[in-house]
């Protein structure tokens, strides 16, 4: 299944059996914007309580993966299993925190899962139908998985990685955080060694909506070249937005690389070598 959709194609999955459609905006009025409006019959997640396990950067980043017994429990307090088809969206046109749970939701074997093209803005603006407050409660399922079924590493992993010239690790932030001119969020400006800086807007039209597969192949061909994914590893500050910018590659046909969760938040924590030098 194709990892994006677009808001025109989204009515016609309004009534199927198994189709579930998740609202996840971040931020600290999320829960406050989703109950004025969202798209009819939309269920909240949040990103600190559901989609992450928030505890020290140093372990694993600013937004760490919640335990897979945790993961499952969300999964199934939102109605969902094996069978079902979930789109997901949230307010901000990148879609980072929907592409969280696209990620995590593939991660945790369910293969159904959609990014809604332009988020909450493109749907609202083709006349989908909106509610407020809060929806019904659905049937909730009994899903389970043992482990994140997607690729991943770990902040050793990366540091082994910084000395192997067939290995690539990209950072997505923008540039200013990259090369160390400025660090709103996290202690340390600058970048891991040997990381190279490929923002997650460049996937992005300028309304927003995500570049067709060809304009994504034009970008990332001349950097990726013919290395495996496995071979590539992706990240951000906390683990958030580079699951767009896999998303993407997704979006183009590439096979999904390693995710390091913590990120930047993590390694920069953590007494290991920074670019530029401080």
């Amino acid at each position: 299944m194709k990892p994006i959709i677009k808001a025109a194609e989204l009515q016609a999955l309004y009534g199927q059996e198994n189709f579930v459609i998740i609202d996840a905006t971040s931020g600290a009025e999320a829960r406050k914007t989703y109950e004025s409006s969202h798209l009819l019959n939309a269920l909240f997640v949040d990103l600190d309580r559901d989609l992450s396990a928030v505890n020290d950067p140093r372990l694993g980043g600013r937004h760490p993966l919640p335990s897979v017994v945790a993961f499952s429990e969300t999964l199934s307090t939102l109605g969902i299993d094996a069978e079902s088809h979930i789109v997901v969206y949230d307010r901000l046109n990148a879609a980072n925190a929907a592409a969280r749970f696209w990620w995590m939701a593939r991660a945790a074997g369910v293969n159904k899962v959609q990014v809604l093209d332009g988020s909450f803005r493109a749907a609202r603006e083709a006349g989908f139908p909106l509610s407020e407050g809060e929806e019904l409660a659905p049937e909730p399922t009994t899903y389970r998985f043992e482990q994140w079924q997607l690729p991943m590493k770990a902040l050793e992993e990366i540091d082994a990685w910084t000395s192997q010239e067939s290995k690539l690790i990209i950072d997505v932030r923008e540039a200013a955080r990259y090369e160390g001119l400025t660090e709103p969020i996290d202690l340390i400006a600058g970048h891991i060694p040997t990381a190279i800086n490929v923002p997650f807007m460049g996937n992005l039209n300028s309304d927003g909506s995500f570049k067709d597969p060809e304009m994504l192949h034009l970008l990332y061909e001349p950097i990726l070249g013919r290395r495996d994914a496995k071979d590539i590893a992706i990240h951000c500050g906390s683990g958030v937005t580079a699951c767009h910018s896999i998303l993407a590659l997704a979006h183009a046909g590439y096979d999904i690389p390693n995710l390091y969760v913590g990120s930047w938040s993590e390694w920069s924590r953590n007494d290991l070598p920074i670019e530029p030098k401080h």
